[in-house]
């Protein structure tokens, strides 16, 4: 077993991470994204080449699925959720690793969460009193989640309600068809009209990726919500039939540096639905580092919405620490 030495600093050299203002947004601009087409064979070619450029083994390796870990949406968002799950999930969000894998990896003492913990918004009051003082974050769905074609209003205050609860970060669906009739003006007004009811509350747009037919859509979706104030935009749901994949990613972080360029605003991102490996997670970090930079490492802007994704990198640290992979009930979830 290698105790009592710290895993090696993900990512490289420390740098101090530097606090960023909120997305206020800005006013819809077509010509920000109008001309945009996107190559789907270039998109595909760079994605493919992110997680075979660059591997890292041993302890580097251990210290980028500890980032990994402080970057989760920890996620229940089952039609039988019951109280008592949505606590065990807090208390492993609290607690992701065991004690003996966190000696031994030289973190005794340090603070190692999940980023938040993600849940319908009836669960959020219980989740916020499972999570009192620990300082880790309430993101709960709304807005009819997950095709978001209930009435507007009563999406507005399906908002209104989980903030009221207590949640500190709103995860909404935008409406597909306004992207896939590229009526752009009503996917801004709305996305707006959803931020100003999310108040001091943080805003992830969900684009739904897999059902908005092409990346050039993707893109343009990317800066009209962010155009609107998203803080982040999100790939999917979950339960789209294609979910989070590396060239959507890809297509998303570019327009994420975009509108940084064109805005001076930071935008963080989130891909869901599907990662449940510990190597995925590890390409993810890759993505993120090379196209957008250290500061794309950490929690306030970056997240994977993922509920099995932990047990991999509890089973991967535990196999660096003995040499040996368990069963995956020894890292059990809620």
């Amino acid at each position: 077993m290698r105790t009592g030495e710290p895993v090696a600093t993900a990512a490289g050299p420390v740098k101090l991470h530097q606090p960023h203002a909120r997305n206020d947004g800005t006013p819809l601009n077509p010509d920000w994204f109008d001309a945009a087409e996107v190559n789907l064979s270039a998109a595909e070619r760079r994605a493919a080449t992110i997680g075979t450029r660059r591997t890292v083994k041993k302890q580097w390796q251990a210290a980028w699925l500890v980032k990994a870990i402080q970057c989760i949406d920890l996620t229940t968002l089952a039609g039988d959720d019951t109280p008592g799950r949505v606590e065990r999930l807090c208390a492993k969000a609290r607690h992701p690793l065991r004690d003996d894998l966190v000696e031994a990896l030289g973190l005794t003492g340090r603070r190692l969460t999940t980023g938040a913990v993600c849940v319908y918004p009836s669960m959020v009051r219980t989740a916020v009193k499972a999570l009192d003082g620990s300082g880790i974050p309430v993101a709960s769905v709304a807005t009819g989640f997950p095709a978001g074609l209930t009435p507007f209003e009563q999406r507005l205050a399906e908002i209104r309600y989980a903030v009221a609860e207590g949640a500190q970060e709103i995860d909404i669906v935008i409406t597909r068809a306004h992207v896939l009739t590229g009526n752009w003006q009503a996917l801004y007004d709305e996305t707006r009209l959803m931020r100003e009811a999310c108040g001091a509350a943080h805003m992830k747009a969900i684009l739904a990726t897999g059902e908005l037919k092409t990346l050039t859509n993707v893109y343009r979706a990317s800066m009209v919500t962010m155009m609107a104030g998203s803080d982040f935009i999100k790939t999917s749901t979950g339960m789209e039939g294609v979910n989070a994949t590396l060239p959507v990613s890809l297509v998303m972080v570019r327009a994420i540096r975009d509108y940084l360029a064109l805005s001076g605003l930071r935008v963080g991102f989130k891909p869901a639905g599907g990662i449940r490996a510990a190597k995925d997670a590890l390409t993810w970090l890759f993505l993120m580092k090379e196209e957008l930079g250290r500061d794309w490492l950490e929690p306030d802007l970056f997240r994977f919405g993922a509920s099995g994704l932990l047990t991999d990198i509890e089973r991967q640290i535990e196999h660096f620490v003995t040499g040996r992979y368990s069963s995956a009930d020894r890292h059990g979830m809620a």
